[in-house]
């Protein structure tokens, strides 16, 4: 382990994969903000054309923004010792910002513009400050010295979309975040200082996919929330009660596909791998697809228990089928990153859904819905029948096992 100022700070080698208990309490905001999310896409699905579109541009942007918040911190806790006072006093503090988030999010691209910019600020300006504070004169300080330095530059941009004209807040926002995720894939270049890429950084890769498998749960608790919340709300009947049942059913069917060898082996690939950082980003990448899918297929829940048998309009489909086409996407990627390969039984599943959609545009959202759930249910057919046939099987990714640079010194 590093010596010197500030390395206390650091993860032990041999530290606890398991997320602690402030973590968990950590992700309580960040169950308001999806809930807030879907709230945003739901609002949107009487929309058609353009303003289908820019409203699930704005949503999607606020997502995000909520994301990179979280990533961050899951990062920061893989990084540096979650016990130590002043992490934890970061960690809470991202927490409330992010609780500050959730609840303007419903109107964070009307008038509550402004509360939702300086709370992402403040995670990402006056946090990395914080750490690179407390770092000392540690080399690693030099990380957060670069994302507070990049997000102060797109500060500018987050602030004039919050105060300007509400046609320039997209605009600009979008540029903004853009900004920020280019950043992190670039690893925040300075000038004379280079970039410090985030796939030779040290990490507990275990940790790091421990919280990656639980915001995925979060994503899922959120639907099965979404589930209960419209059903008890909605006046009684047979469909709806069916309905309800095919809701549940298809939240069951997306645990199952996930976690069905690539997600449970999550942890063992991170665990062996020899740049963990590499890995560990691919997959950061891979799960923000993962968790918005099932956020949008939630949004379909609602639909279908509220309105089972209602005429077709192109929203439903949005979020009936294509929040399962991007999960199957999302977890095809993710059996690459811990395989290398992507399993026929998903091809086979996404392949279905595209076929089946345009059939799908003139039938009720309670037809979608089960078609939907008879695909997933085929694909978890097929994983469970591939398996019996083969021994256990051990993670072989592709990503992070190159072992010919070293980790940064700052990293």
């Amino acid at each position: 382990m590093a010596v010197g100022g500030g390395a206390d700070l650091l993860r032990p080698p041999r530290s606890s994969g398991r997320a602690t208990f402030l973590e968990l309490f950590f992700d309580l905001a960040f169950v308001v903000a999806l809930t807030r999310v879907s709230q945003r896409f739901a609002g949107l699905s009487d929309d058609t054309g353009w303003q289908l579109v820019t409203g699930c541009a704005r949503t999607l942007l606020l997502f995000l923004a909520l994301w990179l918040i979280w990533s961050h911190t899951a990062w920061i806790t893989s990084r540096y010792e979650p016990e130590r006072p002043i992490i934890q006093a970061v960690v809470v503090g991202t927490m409330f910002a992010g609780l500050v988030m959730a609840v303007t999010l419903p109107r964070a691209m009307e008038e509550r513009a402004l509360p939702f910019a300086v709370a992402y600020l403040l995670v990402m300006v006056v946090r990395p400050l914080v750490v690179a504070a407390a770092l000392r004169g540690h080399p690693r300080r030099l990380v957060p010295f670069r994302l507070a330095a990049w997000s102060a530059a797109t500060a500018p941009l987050w602030l004039a979309g919050a105060l300007g004209p509400d046609d320039l807040r997209l605009p600009l926002w979008v540029a903004a975040l853009a900004g920020d995720y280019l950043a992190w894939a670039l690893g925040w270049p300075l000038p004379r200082l280079g970039a410090s890429a985030v796939g030779r950084w040290r990490i507990a890769g275990t940790h790091l996919a421990d919280r990656y498998q639980q915001i995925f749960l979060i994503a899922l608790g959120e639907s099965i929330l979404v589930i209960g919340v419209v059903f008890s709300g909605t006046e009684y009947s047979a469909w709806r009660a069916a309905a309800f049942g095919i809701a549940f059913a298809t939240s069951a069917l997306l645990w199952r596909i996930y976690f069905h060898r690539a997600g449970l082996l999550l942890t063992e690939a991170l665990g062996r791998a020899a740049m963990p950082g590499r890995l560990g980003a691919a997959s950061e990448r891979t799960h923000l697809l993962v968790v918005l899918s099932v956020l949008v297929t939630a949004v379909g829940y609602e639909l279908v228990i509220d309105h089972p048998y209602g005429p077709p309009r192109p929203s439903w489909l949005l979020f009936v089928v294509g929040g399962p086409v991007l999960f199957l996407v999302a977890r095809m990627r993710l059996e690459y990153e811990i395989f290398g390969s992507a399993p026929r039984s998903q091809m086979t599943g996404l392949a279905a859904l595209l076929l089946l959609t345009p059939a799908l545009v003139h039938g009720t959202p309670m037809v979608g819905l089960s078609v939907v759930a008879g695909v997933l249910a085929l694909v978890a057919l097929l994983d469970a029948l591939r398996s019996r046939r083969r021994p256990l099987e051990f993670s072989a990714s592709p990503i992070g096992q190159e072992a010919s640079g070293r980790p940064d010194s700052e990293a």
